[in-house]
Formats: C-alpha cells, sequence, structure tokens
C-alpha cells in the first residue's frame, strides 16, 4: 500500500488544546460543564457558516442569563471562555515532518473566526491548506463535509490519511472511501502517521515495556470528577475516581483524589499513553502514577 498523498487533520484535539472551563465557570458561579453543554447546543448555525462567531457567543450569552445568570456575569464568563488555546507542540513536530512527504491541509468544525485563531497560533503557516465547516457549509460528521473538502482541496479519497480524536467523525470519513484513523493522543497519531510511511524514523511515543494501569492523581475532587468525565468520554477506562491517602499521611484532610485507568481508547494499556495523562494532570496540577 502507497503512502497517502494527503495528510488531513482535525485541528482541536489534535494540534490545539484548550485549558479547562472548570475554573471558569467556579468563577463564575456556573455547574461545571454549562459552558460545554450551552456553546455546543447553539454551535450549529455558526459551525455551518450561518451565523458568524459573535453572533454565536452573543446566544451562548442570552442562554446563560435565562438559565439564571446576570446579563453582565454571563458576558464576563464568555469572554473568560473565549481563548484561542494553544498548540500541542509535539503533534506539531509530526507535522512538520510529514510535510516533507506529502501535503498537509487541516479539517475542522470551525466557525469564521478561525483564521484568526490559527495567525495567533501560528498555525496558519504550517499547514498547505485549511478548510473549515463554516466555509463548507456543513460539518462533520456529515460524509457531506469530507466529500466538499476533497472538492476544495482537489484530492481523492482513496490517497487521503485523515486523523480526528474523534471517533464518531472518523466513521463518517471512511464511508467515502477515506483511510481514516481515530488518534485522541499522541502516540495514536504517531503510529498512524509512521505505519502508513509518512514519518523517516520511529521517535518514541514512550516506554515500549510498560504495560499496567495508571493512576491520575489530581488535588480536588472535581477536578477528579471532570477529568474521568472527559477520559470516559474519549474512551478510557474505568475512570474510576477515588480517595487515596498518600504514604505516611495521617490527616485525611491531605488526601488526594485518583482517577484509575487501565486502558486507552485504543483499547491498549494506559501506560502506554503516560505521556499524554501527565499532560492532562498538569493542567489541574496533578500527577501520574504507577
Amino acid at each position: 500500500m502507497s503512502a497517502p498523498s494527503l495528510l488531513l487533520l482535525d485541528l482541536d484535539g489534535v494540534l490545539r488544546r484548550f485549558p479547562p472551563d472548570g475554573p471558569i465557570e467556579d468563577d463564575f458561579g456556573l455547574p461545571r460543564g454549562t459552558l460545554a453543554r450551552v456553546s455546543f447546543a447553539l454551535a450549529g448555525p455558526a459551525t455551518a457558516g450561518r451565523a458568524t462567531d459573535e453572533e454565536w457567543r452573543a446566544a451562548v450569552r442570552q442562554q446563560l442569563v435565562a438559565e439564571g445568570l446576570s446579563p453582565a456575569r454571563a458576558a464576563g464568563a464568555v469572554a473568560a471562555w473565549t481563548r484561542t488555546g494553544e498548540v500541542i507542540g509535539e503533534a506539531l513536530e509530526l507535522v512538520r515532518r510529514v510535510r516533507e512527504r506529502c501535503r498537509v491541509a487541516l479539517l475542522s468544525n470551525a466557525t469564521d473566526r478561525l483564521p484568526r485563531d490559527l495567525a495567533a497560533l501560528g498555525l496558519d503557516r504550517e499547514v498547505d491548506a485549511v478548510v473549515s465547516s463554516a466555509r463548507l457549509g456543513v460539518a462533520k460528521p456529515s460524509p457531506e463535509a469530507f466529500r466538499r473538502a476533497l472538492r476544495v482541496l482537489q484530492h481523492s479519497p482513496s490517497g487521503t490519511l485523515f486523523c480526528d480524536d474523534n471517533s464518531v467523525n472518523t466513521e463518517a470519513a471512511r464511508t467515502v472511501g477515506i483511510d481514516a484513523v481515530h488518534t485522541p493522543d499522541f502516540p495514536s497519531l504517531h503510529e498512524a502517521l509512521s505505519s502508513r510511511g509518512l514519518l523517516d524514523d520511529g521517535v518514541g511515543t514512550g516506554s515500549a515495556a510498560a504495560s499496567g494501569p495508571l493512576l491520575l492523581v489530581l488535588h480536588d475532587r472535581d477536578d477528579a470528577e471532570e477529568a474521568a468525565r472527559e477520559l470516559s468520554a474519549a474512551g478510557w477506562q474505568p475512570c474510576a475516581v477515588h480517595k487515596d491517602v498518600l504514604a505516611g499521611e495521617d490527616d485525611l484532610e491531605d488526601a488526594d483524589w485518583v482517577v484509575e485507568l487501565t486502558t486507552g481508547p485504543d483499547d491498549r494499556p494506559a501506560s502506554t499513553h503516560r505521556g499524554l495523562l501527565e499532560e492532562l494532570a498538569g493542567r489541574y496540577d496533578g500527577f501520574v502514577t504507577d
């Protein structure tokens, strides 16, 4: 099988990440998960190009007011939540290596704000093309989004590799003949690219000898439960949360909260994805242990 001549990548969760919403929701008195719930429920028109990014965010503000937040606090919450995010550095290094062998393009469910974000992050210079759902008029996981993207890129499905952290999107891409791989973390992205001949060596994805479960140790129960929900939604198991008193600690007030993880989304041992979990732990000022 020949190597793909086009690598089509999702943006968020593959090349870009955002800090958790929890601290913002705490600051503005919102239940955890509110911002994601409201924003995703209202995003459809903006990601299909029928509304602007600002109109979408205005709708989010209005919904927060409808749910009991004052107009001023709703505006403050949405302003704090409106972030550019950050580049996932190790994934970007892979993209740079792949571009020596084939074209790389982004296919993102995004609003008309996307070009500004990419420019601010410097990602507009790191890929050969950007295809936004707002410009296509249809969003993933609709198969039509992939058909239109390939028409824009003037490329065939059979010569395309698509990587996305959402398995629903990769399943949809396969229906139009694209080789699509669910890549929820760096090791799975590296493996997808390496196995298809897009990388020139086997730069590591962590210790090959590791095979056991891991514990994500966080200091706050709400943080642990939020992380567990995020991991469970991505396909990690078992994502059990329990209290843990560190060795030598006599005071239960000093206990940490532990998320137990045995397997990753690709059914490999959690320990093979240790780097990803350490990044997640760092977002919550926690750590990972065996």
